[in-house]
């Protein structure tokens, strides 16, 4: 008999195991409580400009990447793009030339040699590691293992030639900077800072070395980050066609109220019809929740006590300000990278209405009209301050970050009342309206010592057929992450049949 797979939330994730778990033949229904798929890898269409909604680039489509590996399964072909270089301009606080991250992986190390004097060593130790780290992650490891087939596969990718990293499983990013003398370099430790915030959610302080070792390492060639051409939403849109094309079914505005289990084993979960408010239930043989850790433990009718307190445990994450700009083709510097980062005061806490990460489209690639061009910045930002009683005390926040935003955006881009042509902020509570996260997190779970690879939260819930995707799970972060994550329930699933 045919089994079938309920998935909870159609981000690029579920899109994914949905996708590929229909080819192997099982029963697929992919839920998804809004009218757009792609969670915050989405687009929004205003006025003829087209912006993304959170991810605005992509790593893993190279050879042997990720989502190269997943849409060759599939048999589609993978969406056009062209290469991020530099794949970040990064702006330190009082300085007007930026450190450009190269793509290629020479003019890399002469950018870093001359803006770090003296740090060759750390980065010398990052790329051995990561290339360690990547090895054993090609081998398709599963972690942290929850199961005797999961600490089978462990044990395959676990070779010699992985063993470099062992000593160096328990030390942070600044550990490694305080151990080759570099602890006092606090420019070298800005940047750190900054670049490990988008990624791991936190600073040098507390990201894991290991973790960051490929985070920082990703942007060069032979990976490399990319830019879509059209926008993220081409991502999610492919995908749905390779569901789809498997016979898989997407319901579209339906919302899921309630997981059931039986014994320890999911059995089903109810969930409502948006559309037309009837509400019913749906039987199981497995069920893939790509949602954040907190939003499963609300859903389920009965969360087991462990899982629950460690799951409330975990550090908070963070969420995000964005300020969408659609403008002239005056408002972009002649030669703007695709990708900057603004750090305004090295006093301040980095994310916290202190720093901008700001993508802008290029001529032609789909997401404005000829002759415009769009500009979306984000700053990392506390969720607890967007949730006040006071509509005013709200409106009065979002009216500071996006004039804060605007003034600071002004000092690169020329952006005035005619070169403005559209504008709107998204803030924690907007992408908890649209995507239902808790809160409005985004990011996932910080890569912290704790919550890191072998110490983070698995893709097998303690709750049997039961199993968790995204930015929650190893290695989370990004779209090449969570599709990490689909890949993984994929095998195991196939694994127990």
């Amino acid at each position: 008999m045919t089994q079938r797979v309920l998935v909870i939330g159609a981000g690029i994730g579920g899109l994914t195991a949905g996708a590929l778990l229909a080819q192997q033949g099982y029963e697929v229904r992919v839920y998804e409580q809004a009218a757009v798929v792609g969670g915050c890898a989405s687009s929004f269409r205003r006025r003829g400009f087209i912006f993304d909604v959170g991810a605005t680039q992509v790593a893993g489509l190279e050879m042997g990447g990720i989502h190269q590996r997943i849409f060759s399964q599939l048999g589609l072909p993978l969406p056009e793009a062209t290469d991020c270089d530099p794949a970040c301009a990064v702006f330190l606080p009082g300085e007007r030339e930026p450190i450009s991250v190269w793509r290629d992986p020479e003019r890399w190390r002469q950018e870093r040699q001359r803006q770090f004097p003296g740090s060759e060593l750390f980065w010398q130790l990052l790329q051995s590691l990561f290339q360690a780290s990547w090895r054993f992650q090609s081998r398709d490891p599963i972690l942290p293992p929850r199961h005797l087939w999961d600490g089978l596969q462990l044990l395959q990718a676990l070779r010699p030639d992985t063993l470099i990293t062992v000593p160096f499983t328990g030390m942070t990013v600044t550990d490694a900077l305080k151990l080759l003398g570099l602890g006092a370099d606090q420019r070298l430790k800005t940047f750190l800072d900054l670049q490990l915030k988008l990624y791991s959610q936190v600073g040098a302080d507390e990201t894991a070395l290991l973790y960051a070792a490929t985070a920082l390492a990703v942007s060069q060639a032979p990976q490399g980050l990319c830019h879509l051409q059209g926008s993220m939403q081409v991502l999610a849109d492919t995908l749905v066609t390779g569901l789809e094309k498997y016979g898989g079914q997407l319901y579209r505005r339906h919302r899921i109220d309630r997981i059931h289990q039986q014994q320890g084993r999911v059995i089903g979960l109810t969930l409502t019809d948006l559309k037309t408010g009837t509400v019913h239930r749906e039987e199981a043989d497995h069920i893939i929740a790509n949602v954040p850790a907190p939003n499963l433990i609300d859903l389920l009718d009965q969360p087991p006590p462990g899982y629950q307190q460690r799951v409330k445990a975990l550090p908070p994450s963070s969420g995000a300000f964005v300020i969408y700009l659609g403008v002239q083709e005056a408002a972009i510097p002649v030669d703007c990278p695709p990708h900057l980062q603004f750090l305004y005061d090295a006093q301040g806490p980095i994310g916290e209405n202190n720093s901008l990460f700001v993508s802008v489209s290029k001529p032609g690639d789909g997401r404005a009209p000829l002759g415009q061009r769009t500009i979306v910045a984000s700053s990392f930002t506390d969720v607890g301050s967007w949730w006040t009683d006071s509509p005013q005390a709200y409106e009065q926040l979002k009216a500071h970050y996006t004039q804060t935003a605007l003034v600071r955006l002004s000092q690169y881009f020329e952006l005035t009342e005619a070169t403005i042509l559209h504008q709107e902020v998204a803030t924690p509570r907007t992408f908890e309206r649209f995507t239902l996260r808790q809160h409005g997190i985004v990011g996932g779970v910080g890569q912290r010592l704790a919550t890191f690879g072998p110490f983070g939260l698995a893709t097998r819930s303690p709750i049997k057929n039961l199993w968790l995707a995204g930015d929650s799970v190893h290695p989370g972060e990004g779209t090449a992450g969570v599709s990490y994550s689909a890949w993984s329930i994929v095998r195991q699933i196939l694994a127990s049949a």
